[in-house]
């Protein structure tokens, strides 16, 4: 159990390139049992399993109401479990915040103490400021731990940079262990991640799925008959995880983590856990399938997962200027575009082959130029 609940811990991704094409475009190699065994007892996850609650969270556990969306936050402890990391997550004393710490000696991350059959999941994130390079911070849903090679997983992943470089933001969507065909975006942010929290939130709906950055919908992906067992199907737990990615990370690992700028600390607050809670495990009687099909339908119903004209919009508006690499427009790794691409020609000559922006490095170097204005600094560089 202790080596499961270590693949947990990093997310499945493949990596966009940074600033030219790779020779080859190659995903990470799986980790070995070895190195997931080494990678269990540097974390302290030996110590770690999942507690499966079966009662609903009473009205008396409610934290805070977000402001754009009617839902409501739970006390980690109502919530959540430590995964790994030993003292590197530390709870605020009202239970609002997590704080999770990257050292030379490890990273952390916590678990939803239930697996949720479709949900709204939410959380205010913070993230390291300075030389960040190698650093991942991750929020995300995964079964990996029970379905090792046909796991679903929906992630927000966080990419650290040098000084003076800004974070990237990745989504990743898998069902069925469909890594080897993952759909991957990346983006830039509008804003500086690290001077204040800002909501990370993922929708997942037997119908679509939604990732959200603070109320504006930046990806939304509806399920078709097209995409089969690739649409996630099968319960997920919520992780949120900081960790070492010095191999791919930051420059397709060229630049590491430097441990002389530790801690890299990340605050989690505003947890928000709204789904049908379903054990995988068990066979699904007809009760529970009602109770969960009846939730999947309040969550199509709420204000998070009305797409109007309004959010569409925003969405557009988003994309076209902060979306830095598109798996649609990656004709190198996928000369057929998946059936769920809305491939624009227009929108698609803003893309190299590879799928990597033709806009983003231009749009990062004038920011560049305008913090050496700034800072007065001949030093300091942007690139993706």
């Amino acid at each position: 159990m202790e080596v499961l609940v270590a693949r947990s811990i990093r997310p499945s991704t493949f990596h966009p390139p940074t600033d030219s094409p790779p020779l080859s475009i190659r995903r990470r190699k799986p980790a070995t049992s070895t190195s997931i065994v080494i990678l269990a007892l540097q974390s302290g996850a030996e110590t770690w399993r999942v507690a499966m609650i079966s009662a609903v969270v009473l009205l008396s556990c409610v934290v805070t109401v977000t402001a754009a969306f009617d839902v409501t936050a739970v006390p980690f402890d109502e919530g959540f479990s430590h995964l790994f990391g030993n003292d590197n997550l530390v709870r605020s004393s009202d239970g609002r915040t997590a704080r999770l710490t990257l050292n030379r000696y490890s990273g952390s991350g916590f678990v939803a103490n239930d697996m949720y059959h479709h949900g709204f999941f939410s959380a205010s994130i913070k993230l390291p400021s300075d030389y960040t390079a190698g650093v991942v911070v991750a929020f995300y849903t995964s079964n990996g731990d029970l379905f090792e090679k046909t796991h679903d997983e929906l992630d927000f992943e966080f990419l650290g940079n040098v000084r003076g470089k800004d974070w990237r933001i990745q989504t990743n969507v898998y069902g069925n262990g469909s890594t080897s065909r993952g759909r991957e975006e990346r983006y830039v942010l509008p804003f500086d991640p690290t001077a204040e929290a800002h909501r990370y939130s993922i929708l997942w709906t037997s119908h679509h799925i939604i990732f959200y950055v603070d109320d504006t919908p930046v990806r939304e992906v509806v399920r078709s008959d097209a995409m089969g067992g690739d649409y996630p199907s099968k319960p997920m737990s919520v992780y949120a995880t900081i960790w070492d990615g010095s191999t791919w990370a930051t420059g397709n690992g060229k630049y590491k983590v430097n441990y002389k700028y530790e801690p890299f600390v990340s605050d989690f607050s505003d947890l928000v856990l709204r789904g049908c809670r379903a054990d995988p495990i068990q066979q699904v009687d007809s009760a529970a399938a009602r109770r969960c099909a009846e939730a999947n339908d309040e969550l199509l119903a709420a204000d998070f997962a009305l797409m109007t004209p309004k959010k569409r919009a925003a969405m557009r508006r988003f994309r076209e200027r902060y979306m830095a690499y598109s798996f649609c427009y990656d004709t190198n790794r996928y000369p057929v575009a998946f059936p769920d691409c809305d491939i624009i020609p227009s929108e698609q000559s803003r893309f190299y082959e590879w799928g990597q922006s033709k806009d983003s490095r231009e749009r990062r170097r004038s920011r560049r130029q305008s913090r050496k204005a700034r800072a007065g600094d001949p030093k300091r560089v942007s690139s993706i």
